[in-house]
C-alpha cells in the first residue's frame, strides 16, 4: 500500500490543492481549510447548501497567502465571487479554531473503496488516498493507525457522507443518486477521520503500513474538533 495522492483544501468547500509532499501535524495538513466562507450574519456557509462555491479553487501561493483562482483572497475580485457563489453579504474569514474542521483534520480514502463508490474521489474531499487497498478493506481499520513516512496516522471512525457528494465537482450539477448508493451500499459511511498522532513529512509514493503493535499516540483534546 502507498500514498498515491494528498490535498489539502485552503478554502472550505472550495476545490482543494493536489501536493506531492505535506507536513502532518495535530492540525492537519499546513493550510488546509485556514478560510471559509459566512452569511451576512456570520453562519459558516458550505458546498452542502452552496455548490456555487465547488466552481472556485484555492491554493497556497508560494508566499504562504491563500489564493482563489490565483488572485489573492482578500481582493475585490475574489470577495465578488464568494457574494455570486454564496449570496449577498457572504465573505471569506480566517479560521481561528478548529471550527473548520467537520470532524477530525484528517480524511483518509482509499482506492478499494473509492471503486466501490464509483464515483470522483473529489466528492469525498480526502486528505490522502491510499493505493493498494483491497475493496473495503478500510472498514476493518477503525480505530488502528497507519505509518506513512515520518508520520503516524490515528484513524478513528467512518465518516458519515451528506448531501454534499451529490455535487459534481466541475459543472455542480447535482445527482442525488450518489447519496443514495452512499445510503444503500454503503451504510452511509465512506472514508475515515483520522489525525496526526506523530508529526512528521509524508509523500506520494510513500509506503503505508498497518502498525498493529501500541504506540503513544498523540490524542486529539476532549471536543476540541467537535
Amino acid at each position: 500500500m502507498q500514498i498515491s495522492e494528498l490535498w489539502r483544501y485552503p478554502v472550505k468547500s472550495m476545490a482543494g490543492q493536489r501536493l506531492e509532499r505535506a507536513q502532518l501535524g495535530r492540525d492537519g495538513i499546513p493550510g488546509d481549510r485556514v478560510l471559509y466562507v459566512v452569511a451576512e450574519r456570520g453562519q459558516i456557509l458550505s458546498a452542502r447548501t452552496k455548490p456555487r462555491l465547488l466552481g472556485h479553487r484555492a491554493t497556497v501561493g508560494p508566499d504562504g497567502d491563500v489564493l482563489v483562482d490565483g488572485l489573492p483572497w482578500r481582493s475585490s475580485e475574489v470577495a465578488a465571487a464568494v457574494e455570486f457563489a454564496a449570496g449577498a453579504g457572504a465573505r471569506l474569514v480566517e479560521a481561528t479554531g478548529n471550527e473548520r474542521f467537520d470532524i477530525l483534520p484528517l480524511l483518509v480514502a482509499t482506492d478499494g473503496a473509492i471503486e466501490a463508490f464509483g464515483h470522483d474521489l473529489r466528492r469525498l474531499r480526502p486528505n490522502i488516498v491510499i493505493a493498494g487497498v483491497e475493496g473495503l478493506a478500510e472498514r476493518r481499520w477503525q480505530w488502528r493507525q497507519l505509518a506513512a513516512g515520518e508520520a503516524v496516522i490515528a484513524l478513528a471512525d467512518l465518516r458519515e457522507r451528506c448531501i454534499m457528494t451529490t455535487w459534481d465537482p466541475d459543472t455542480q450539477e447535482q445527482d442525488v443518486d450518489v447519496f443514495r448508493h452512499i445510503r444503500s451500499c454503503l451504510s452511509g459511511t465512506l472514508a475515515l477521520n483520522a489525525w496526526a498522532a506523530h508529526a512528521g513529512r509524508v509523500a506520494v509514493g510513500d509506503e503505508i503500513r498497518i502498525v498493529d503493535r501500541p504506540i503513544e499516540l498523540a490524542l486529539p483534546e476532549p471536543g476540541r474538533f467537535a
